[in-house]
């Protein structure tokens, strides 16, 4: 997808990708890229970011 022609064929027919799905591409590539290993770490680690901390009680 190299052909500068080709591409801005694409980009008049669909539009623009947003600077969010360009980012999320990368991050994806860059993904795929780790050894399986890794691949379950940064899983766990976003999963863990997701849930967030636990809440303190005697906040309540």
């Amino acid at each position: 997808m190299k052909n500068p022609t080709y591409v801005a064929e694409l980009q008049k027919k669909l539009g623009a990708p947003s600077s969010e799905t360009l980012e999320s591409l990368r991050l994806l590539k860059a993904f795929l890229r780790l050894a399986p290993d890794q691949r379950s770490e940064v899983i766990e680690l976003v999963e863990r970011l997701a849930v967030g901390p636990p809440r303190d009680p005697s906040l309540s």
